[in-house]
């Protein structure tokens, strides 16, 4: 015979008390004595019952899910450096309150408004993180006009009314190029990410910022595009200069590892000729040959954080602050050294 599953019902019998109360106190709506509460609560772990969200959403009108939207390959996703971690870090606030994240992958053929549109179709989800923030984002907008509860992940540069979880990559940045001045370089390049985002331009205001305030400039900038391949192009155009520099510093892991590559293949030492750095200290910059300088950030901490926090606006909380992460930091490691003598 098969054992039935256990029901309100079941959780109701076991505390003395209504199927009301016990609706009630999971749900966790005013209006019952904590001690009830606490003998609701441990009936119901006696008997290994949990609502379903079906049954919660149409109690509550709530949807026990948040959303979130990435353009990406989804072929390229896993391998990303910070989304799996990121994902992670939500999924482990998710899981203790019973709700799942709804993701949307699109390409960048396809249009993101559409993918916010399709979380908000039918009230799929209680609200959403908006990644990857633009230059003028018109989500920001888009998201008021769909009434849907939003965390930035940074800062956006313009009005919002969204809180936003914010990890200032400027100090690892300039930590970064810090780092190679003290070994004496002076032509250091950078391969920048897409110029339409935010923390993409913020790491390269940073490069040449703290470039400037030791009297140089850059090399030369290079735009990059967070890809594999697209750091193996910036970096073959940047070894073809006159005078090729004898640093580059990549707004991410991804194209770091692809150039460190890039400039072996070109008969290149890394770093005898050649110093190379990147940032996210993905999982494998510590594994590659010569292990790769980089700048740690903590992507699973971010996603807990930002989970967290919108599910205060989801909960009903009216003023949310914004939550400042510590900053990136600078990891040392083989892939940068002392400039040629050439250099020096």
């Amino acid at each position: 015979m098969v054992k039935q599953r256990p029901t309100i019902a079941d959780v109701a019998s076991r505390a003395g008390v209504s199927k009301g109360s016990v609706s009630f106190a999971l749900n966790g709506r005013p209006g019952l004595a904590q001690a009830t509460v606490d003998k609701i609560l441990a009936a119901a772990d006696e008997l290994g019952w949990r609502p379903s969200n079906r049954a919660r959403s149409l109690s509550v009108s709530k949807a026990f899910a948040l959303g979130l939207v990435i353009t990406r390959d989804p072929a390229v996703l896993s391998s990303d450096p910070f989304f799996p971690a990121f994902i992670a870090g939500v999924e482990s606030v998710l899981s203790t309150r019973g709700q799942a994240l709804v993701l949307q992958v699109v390409t960048a053929g396809e249009s993101e408004a559409d993918g916010y549109r399709r979380l908000a179709q039918d009230a799929r989800v209680d609200g959403v993180f908006l990644s990857d923030l633009r230059h003028d984002d018109p989500r920001i907008q888009l998201l008021v006009d769909l009434g849907l509860p939003a965390v930035t992940l940074n800062r956006p540069d313009g009005e919002s009314p969204f809180p936003a979880v914010t990890l200032d990559d400027r100090p690892g940045t300039s930590a970064v190029v810090q780092h190679l001045l003290e070994l004496g370089h002076t032509r250091i390049a950078h391969v920048a990410g897409p110029p339409a985002f935010v923390h993409a331009t913020a790491r390269s205001s940073a490069f040449v910022a703290t470039l400037a305030a030791a009297g140089l400039k850059p090399a030369a900038v290079e735009a990059g595009d967070f890809t594999a391949a697209g750091g193996i192009e910036a970096t073959r155009r940047l070894l073809a200069l006159p005078k090729r520099p004898t640093a580059i510093v990549y707004a991410n892991d991804r194209m770091a590892i692809a150039g460190l590559g890039a400039a072996q293949a070109a008969g290149l030492t890394v770093p005898d000729d050649l110093s190379i750095a990147g940032f996210d200290d993905s999982e494998l910059a510590e594994y590659v040959h010569p292990g790769l300088t980089t700048v740690r950030a903590d992507p699973f901490r971010f996603g807990e954080v930002a989970a967290q926090t919108l599910n205060q606006l989801v909960d009903g909380a009216t003023e949310v602050p914004d939550v400042e992460l510590p900053p990136a930091q600078l990891v040392v490691r083989r892939s940068t050294g002392t400039a040629p003598l050439e250099e020096t």
